[in-house]
């Protein structure tokens, strides 16, 4: 697991991989966190790191109390594959 930072006013997780930036943004409303983007770049392709950071933002959100709208496709397959998460869609 890489080291991934939150930086809750630009409403976006984030870690540095060799230089490359991989992130999840998402929107913050009445405690629901809707994730709009997940992003890694090719270069860093399959090596796990949008599902660290996935369950990252899920784990926190979770910590919250917030509920979840995944409208990132990524997040909404993660959450689909990951069964654990399933309580905490909106």
């Amino acid at each position: 697991m890489h080291d991934i930072e939150h930086d809750s006013a630009a409403h976006r997780f984030f870690m540095i991989i060799d230089g490359h930036r991989c992130v999840l943004d998402y929107a913050l409303s009445n405690d629901t966190m809707t994730i709009t983007h997940t992003g890694v770049p090719e270069a860093l392709g399959g090596r796990g790191l949008a599902g660290q950071i996935t369950r990252f933002a899920l784990e926190h959100a979770k910590q919250q109390g917030w509920k979840v709208v995944p409208r990132c496709s990524y997040a909404a397959v993660y959450i689909q594959r990951h069964p654990e998460y399933a309580g905490l869609v909106a």
